[in-house]
């Protein structure tokens, strides 16, 4: 299959540490950039080289015009579908009329309609079951399981009769024109049950993240874990239009593909900021390409959507079939940023979105979760079954690796914040989540993020948060119903300090005064990378966004523990990265794009050390 047409073969751009670190974007990540006025610089590169009729989804600046509308109506257009509430529409059209159609003034950005392909003892290692106690419930006496929360399952469709799911499945819709509910390809069944199984059955040992969450399935992949751009966006679009009749909190999105457009013109990103605006949380897999053919340690394999800054980006950790924390790490396969996605300006120059993903990272590896009758994927690799449920089709377990694996462990926790505390916003979670991380030792940012899923410690910050604050609530208003707690959480014997921060474009923002002080950031229609921005090669705090105390750093943790700023040169001076240019760690460069776009390296040193935003 060409790269053009999967979602989920990732564009592998073998990238140092270097290169992640020292292309650096001066755009901000909510800023729209200046786009040159070629209409060939509005369609996507994977549509260059097709030939004959494509398949395409047109991003609209607004609602179709006259003039739009006249071009639709050609006899070799053919109007498939439009996505009203993300302003964008799916057209098959002759390879020659793309320059055309993107010459409208009414278009922002041409995307080929890409095929869609899965990605590939949680409760107690994460803390979701220390939260089941009443003394972590939001009214004392309630349990924290996700009751009343919607999880929008967007997979290959979920076997509801499985004794572990049934019956939290409350909705089902079919968007791959097969006419069935069910899931015969095995992905969205395990998906589901890690998220919100309900551990009837062996004891309770593979219960899900938030059991009695209400689970909304929306099939988009097919019985061979295929889709398309179109199809996902229908689901998306169906979400958005129903978020309020049936609660839909959170999204669990356990795939992706290759993140080559910038993520300001990606459909499906746009998509994904829309829903997070509307106040849903959105969680997608960061992808499996950590590695290359050879296995050697590979970055810049973030999928699409986890390159989408208001995604809630998750990476797997492997722990070691232990329930202690202190022995985990990340998995080798989990994809690490910074994201390649990329646009041209006016000026022709290729831009690099270059975040830092992922935002956390959550267990992933060999987990065990229920599985569909009769899937496709046991079928052709019988290894996966557990051996569980023998001759009964609704008790069997099945394993899966991944980061589509570790995705709905955090859309579970997801739930069980907003269920100990309705008011919170797509942002507070990502930051609460983030904040009470642990950070794993000898794992670097660009791999962890700000570091491993606490559940235990994100629900307890969650019970705190102030339910009164909203969008008009002051920058640096008192935050919490109380003092702030001790930053720390002891897990199955082992005890950390939470990480008090997040990631934020190419630094980290951290400080007490994130949960302590209300920050504009937290507010819809805004991402936390708002609050950051570069001057002078140094990163700074919006001080209409964020209040005193905050530090703003360069805080990039490296594999031997140093970090950016503190004095390390990350390469000689005087060198030039280039094509086939073999660095220590063993990835070789190939895709033929020069440390930041041609830019000489001097000394290796980015940004500061930070800057300690004051009144």
């Amino acid at each position: 299959m060409s790269r053009s047409k999967s979602i989920l073969i990732t564009c592998v751009i073998s990238l140092s540490l270097a290169l992640s670190i020292a292309t650096l974007l001066p755009l901000g990540a909510g800023a729209a950039p200046k786009k040159s006025p070629n209409p060939r610089h509005k369609i996507a590169e994977n549509l260059v080289n097709q030939r004959g009729t494509v398949n395409v989804v047109v991003q609209l600046n607004g609602p179709i015009g006259a003039s739009l509308s006249e071009l639709l109506k050609k006899n070799d257009v053919k109007f498939k579908k439009h996505f009203q509430g993300f302003n964008s529409l799916s057209v098959e059209l002759p390879q020659d009329d793309l320059e055309s159609l993107a010459s409208s003034e009414e278009v922002d950005w041409i995307a080929n309609d890409d095929d869609v392909i899965a990605l590939g003892h949680v409760t107690s290692t994460t803390g979701a079951d220390d939260v089941r106690a009443a003394s972590y419930s939001f009214d004392g006496t309630t349990t924290l399981d996700g009751t009343g929360i919607g999880i929008a399952i967007v997979d290959s469709g979920i076997y509801a009769d499985h004794k572990s799911l049934s019956p939290r499945v409350v909705l089902s819709k079919d968007f791959t024109g097969e006419n069935r509910l069910d899931d015969p390809f095995g992905h969205g069944t395990h998906v589901a049950a890690a998220a919100a199984g309900n551990g009837l059955l062996y004891s309770g040992n593979y219960t899900g993240v938030a059991p009695n969450a209400n689970l909304l399935n929306l099939r988009v992949l097919n019985s061979r874990g295929r889709s398309s751009l179109s199809i996902v966006l229908s689901a998306l679009d169906w979400i958005y239009l129903n978020r309020t009749t049936h609660n839909i909190r959170v999204v669990n999105l356990s795939f992706g593909g290759p993140a080559i457009t910038s993520y300001l013109n990606d459909p499906l990103c746009i998509a994904v900021r829309k829903l997070v605006n509307s106040g849903l949380v959105v969680v997608a897999a960061a992808g499996n390409d950590g590695k290359d053919e050879f296995g050697r340690k590979q970055y810049g394999g973030i999928h699409s959507p986890g390159n989408e800054p208001s995604a809630l980006t998750v990476g797997a950790t492997n722990t070691i079939g232990t329930n202690k924390r202190s022995d985990d790490t990340v998995t080798s396969y989990s994809s690490r940023g910074p994201t390649r996605s990329s646009w041209i300006g006016a000026d022709g120059v290729r831009h690099y979105d270059n975040l830092i993903k992922p935002d956390l990272v959550a267990p992933g590896n060999k987990l065990i979760f229920a599985e569909s009758a009769n899937n496709y994927m046991v079928t052709i690799d019988p290894s996966l079954d557990t051996g569980l449920g023998p001759g009964k089709t609704r008790e069997k377990m099945m394993y899966l690796s991944g980061t589509s694996v570790s995705s709905p462990i955090v859309a579970g926790a997801a739930a069980l914040l907003l269920q100990a505390n309705p008011k919170l916003t797509p942002n507070m979670v990502k930051m609460l989540l983030s904040f009470t991380a642990q950070q794993l030792p000898e794992v670097n940012t660009l791999e962890q993020g700000a570091g491993q899923l606490n559940i235990q410690g994100a629900v307890k910050l969650a019970k705190l948060v102030r339910t009164d604050l909203s969008n008009s609530t002051p920058l640096g208003t008192l935050m919490l119903k109380t003092s702030a707690p001790s930053l720390q959480s002891s897990i199955d014997g082992t005890t950390f300090t939470w990480a008090q921060g997040f990631v934020a474009k190419q630094g980290y923002v951290k400080g007490v005064s994130l949960i302590t002080k209300y920050q504009e950031v937290y507010d819809l229609g805004v991402l936390l990378s708002d609050s950051v921005y570069q001057k002078s090669g140094v990163l700074i705090a919006d001080l209409t966004m964020m209040s005193s105390g905050v530090l703003v750093s360069d805080s990039v943790t490296l594999s031997d523990g140093t970090t950016l700023g503190s004095g390390l040169n990350l390469l000689p001076p005087g060198v030039l990265l280039s094509d086939g240019v073999l660095l220590s760690d063993g990835v070789l460069l190939a895709d033929g794009v020069l440390i930041c776009d041609g830019v000489l390296i001097s000394d290796g040193v980015l940004v500061s050390d930070g800057v300690l935003i004051a009144d």
